[in-house]
């Protein structure tokens, strides 16, 4: 499945909710699918900045590609990576690095998060973003 492709099947997903209660619920769902990090791997240096619960994102480059893996202590945010997981893991670096994460627009996260959780979306994008230009 293309990046695009990936990014249109997750707002067709969020589309099929009305009510912003049930697309929380939706993210919470997607946080229960996602695997989790092992507590060795939930060390600083995976801690992502500027979330006001805890999200770590680790990443492993393979055959020219990335693959990330998260975790957090939190449930809506949690799904908020996993999304974010579930879209850019498997990519290249090149590929990441020339998206713009516009899909996030049309969900309305932004605008239906809290203040701080619409922060910790920013800084999750930006840490993706940054494990991509290390890897290029």
């Amino acid at each position: 499945m293309t990046l695009k492709e990936k990014q249109q099947q997750i707002i067709d997903d969020f589309s099929m909710y009305e009510e912003w209660l049930d697309k929380y619920e939706y993210l919470i769902e997607l946080g229960k699918s996602l695997d989790g990090l092992p507590e060795e791997k939930k060390t600083e240096d995976r801690l992502i900045k500027g979330c006001q619960s805890r999200v770590w994102l680790d990443c492993e480059k393979r055959d020219g590609f990335l693959y990330f893996d998260a975790d957090s202590d939190a449930l809506i945010t949690r799904g908020i990576i996993a999304m974010l997981v579930s879209v850019y893991s498997g990519r290249s670096a090149e590929e990441i690095l020339e998206d713009d994460f516009s899909f996030l627009n049309s969900l309305g996260l932004k605008e239906n998060l809290s203040p701080t959780r619409a922060n910790g979306l920013v800084s999750m994008i930006a840490t993706i973003r940054a494990k991509a230009a290390e890897n290029e």
